[in-house]
């Protein structure tokens, strides 16, 4: 069993896309056999992936700072959840739990999540696959930035091969496969 970490938005967002895609990532990672590690809220995108693993009879493992109980509505039924004290132990505990990383639609809070997982890799403190679920192009400014970085000189190419981007399960589904195998 591998265990997938998910970067998600406490928010649903405004495209029901997003909220599809989360459900069927949760659904996939139970029945594939993986557990779901992930910001153990039960709001937004995350609550949405977590119910459908859960429903789906997976393993999750969920990790929330103290101060985000209340916001993000811990979700406690899970099967394993940790509550650390701070943002960065949550990132670290998650992390360190994980055996690839995937990003789907969030906030300020997921794209720090993504750029510190991607900085490690670029520092080569780590060798995860890293993917961003593209869901009706959602992160094509994410993508196009990382891009204009790499341009203008403060990355080397090698950054963006760092990155995997999907647009869609299918597509993440056959390249988290193969990346895991292999």
């Amino acid at each position: 069993m591998a265990s997938i970490c998910v970067f998600c938005g406490a928010r649903p967002g405004r495209d029901p896309a997003y909220e599809a895609a989360a459900t069927a990532l949760g659904g996939w990672l139970a029945k594939a056999g993986h557990q779901l590690v992930y910001g153990a809220g039960d709001v937004g995108l995350m609550g949405h992936v977590a119910r459908a693993c859960q429903e789906a009879g997976g393993d999750t493992f969920g990790v929330i700072p103290t101060h985000l109980l209340e916001m993000e509505v811990g979700k406690t039924d899970l099967s394993r959840f940790v509550v650390t004290e701070t943002m960065h132990e949550r990132k670290k505990v998650m992390f360190t739990n994980s055996n690839a990383i995937v990003v789907l639609p969030g906030g300020a809070g997921s794209l720090d999540e993504f750029f510190e997982v991607l900085t490690w890799r670029q520092l080569g403190l780590h060798d995860k696959p890293l993917y961003l679920l593209n869901i009706q192009g959602y992160w094509d400014p994410l993508i196009d930035l990382v891009d204009h970085v790499i341009a203008q000189g403060f990355a080397n190419p090698s950054l963006r091969e760092m990155i995997t981007v999907c647009t869609d399960l299918g597509n993440l589904q056959t390249r988290l496969a193969a990346d895991l195998a292999g």
